[in-house]
């Protein structure tokens, strides 16, 4: 198996999602904060190589700036 390629900074997510995460989202065109606050967590679970801890870690992220997920 190859090794993921590591795409990071992917706009303003935080690194700290993981490699596998940040070149999902990109490539399901979500590269900034306010297009993963724009999905609900259910939506985002539903992508590949998302997963509960890259939630977490974006949930702080979103929090940092005032923004939150969008509701189920």
């Amino acid at each position: 198996m190859a090794p993921t390629p590591d795409i990071r900074p992917v706009g303003d997510l935080p690194n700290a999602i993981g490699k596998t995460a940040a070149r999902e989202l990109s490539q399901n065109g979500i590269t900034t904060l306010h297009q993963v606050a724009s999905h609900s967590k259910k939506e985002l679970l539903a992508i590949h190589g998302i997963g509960p801890k890259a939630i977490a870690i974006l949930g702080d992220a979103l929090a940092a700036k005032g923004l939150d997920y969008r509701p189920s």
